[in-house]
């Protein structure tokens, strides 16, 4: 019966996804959802881009595992950095009026280097959407009680989300994620408040956690300890800065004011209700201590939908997967659309001269197509946690394209040759201390962004001045609008 519901709610979802796809009419439409996007839709989608599967299942078995410690990265570093877009870089970057933040790298650089971070950014999105579609597969695995396997879920989960973002676009990921954030707020609230009766109250619960050391975050004061503290922190707030699927939405608002303050409000709230899953996580150690032992050995991620099929009563099931599988989908259908639009507007349209708008557009969704295949199977033939595959998604791009994205916002001296020492010297160093030397004491993403922005700075104090200026304003913002139609 939960099972049906599940499958019901699924194909609601299409339904809403589909309907989206009529207000579809070219592709500024489908990749930016014609710049028309309220605020409580914008702070919906960027609340939304983080609030998946890592949240829910990844974050709070590290939670039970590591306590606060291991969560520096996410939520801390993800909720920083959405803050830091909606403050510092939105404005700015919403008035050259791009389509992708592969423009960007083009309109302030050149076209070498807006198609290796094109590329950069599209790699970093695969450990991101297996996570999502890996989440999927794990939900119908746990609701079928095994007769679904984990790649049969898979399967049926990216299914699901290919068919509505395939057609729909970002309008259909405004939309869909609207309807879900609704779901997952009332639904984990109703579900938590449930298991913290069961558990004792707020007040047992939190003073057990704090008892055991829970809420301990920050580094000791020894300098490896601080410096491994600063890499997770530094890989999600900055890593996740150059990314597609930040930028769309900010680019989907409406106007300034709802660029800049839906995604620092997003940002927030992310924060603060990321703390749901982990206090509901929490509980299952008071509620039922035996099933937490079994999986702390076998798979943490299996604790929380055990405890709610396992302890909670019906309607108490259905709103929690209701809001699971909302949190996962919202997630994996703005992150499939963010590499697939990168991948078509930025690597192949620079090979085809004067494509027009409708074959931008096929291209696109043929790319949606594509990458939901790739995806899928790195999901199915890759053993990794769902909160590895999101922190190993970050470390290409804080090595390679922060820096360029920074100084060509901020820094009059940035220049082509600054971006290509600060590409070549970021990711080479990074690569090389990734295959040669992965258990160091400092993290190789955290090397690669310093030796980053030494190429940056050396190539913008050496180097000739380019003319580019996206400071400019209006002369790139036309000149970006012109070339995207």
């Amino acid at each position: 019966m939960l099972l049906w519901l599940v499958i019901a709610y699924l194909l609601v979802s299409i339904g809403i996804g589909l309907y989206a796809a009529t207000r579809v009419h070219n592709a500024r439409d489908y990749i930016v959802a014609g710049r028309t996007l309220p605020m409580y839709m914008v702070l919906a989608m960027v609340f939304a881009t983080w609030f998946g599967a890592e949240t829910v299942l990844g974050i709070s078995a590290t939670f039970l595992e590591e306590g606060f410690r291991g969560l520096i990265s996410d939520p801390l570093g993800a909720s920083l950095c959405l803050v830091l877009f909606g403050l510092i870089f939105a404005r700015p970057l919403y008035r050259m009026n791009l389509l992708t933040l592969g423009d960007f790298f083009r309109v302030r650089y050149n076209r070498t280097t807006e198609l290796v971070l094109s590329l950069c950014i599209v790699v970093s999105y695969l450990g991101w959407v297996s996570a999502q579609m890996t989440a999927l597969g794990l939900v119908f695995n746990v609701l079928s009680d095994g007769a679904i396997s984990m790649t049969q879920g898979v399967l049926i989960g990216s299914g699901t989300v290919l068919i509505y973002t395939l057609f729909g676009g970002m309008w259909s990921v405004a939309l869909t994620t609207f309807v879900q954030m609704i779901v997952i707020v009332l639904g984990l609230l109703y579900v938590t408040w449930i298991a913290g009766d069961m558990a004792g109250g707020f007040t047992a619960v939190m003073s057990k956690a704090a008892a055991e050391g829970k809420f301990e975050f920050l580094p000791t004061l020894d300098p490896m300890d601080m410096l491994a503290w600063i890499a997770a922190l530094a890989t999600m707030a900055l890593g996740s800065i150059p990314q597609q699927d930040v930028f769309q939405r900010v680019n989907s608002s409406r106007n300034e004011r709802v660029a800049i303050w839906g995604t620092t409000l997003g940002g927030l709230s992310y924060f603060f209700f990321a703390s749901v899953p982990l206090f509901l996580a929490y509980t299952a150690t008071m509620i039922d201590p035996e099933m937490v032992t079994r999986f702390m050995e076998e798979d943490s991620q299996l604790i929380l939908p055990n405890l709610i099929l396992g302890h909670m009563p019906f309607a108490a099931q259905v709103v929690f997967f209701g809001a699971l599988l909302s949190v996962i989908m919202s997630t994996a259908s703005g992150t499939l659309l963010a590499p697939s639009v990168t991948f078509s507007e930025n690597v192949v349209k620079g090979f085809v001269p004067h494509m027009s708008d409708r074959l931008l557009l096929l291209t696109t969704r043929s790319t949606v197509v594509g990458f939901t295949a790739l995806v899928t199977y790195y999901a199915v033939y890759t053993d990794s946690s769902i909160h590895q595959m999101v922190e190993n998604a970050y470390r290409i791009t804080l090595a390679g394209a922060f820096v360029p994205l920074a100084a060509g916002l901020f820094w009059s001296r940035a220049n082509n040759l600054g971006a290509g020492l600060s590409i070549l010297f970021g990711l080479g160093t990074w690569l090389m201390l990734e295959f040669f030397a992965p258990e160091g004491d400092v993290e190789p993403q955290l090397v690669g962004l310093v030796a980053s922005a030494l190429g940056m700075l050396v190539g913008g104090l050496v180097g000739p001045r380019t003319h580019h200026r996206p400071h400019a304003g209006h002369h790139h913002a036309a000149e970006a609008t012109h070339h995207v139609r």
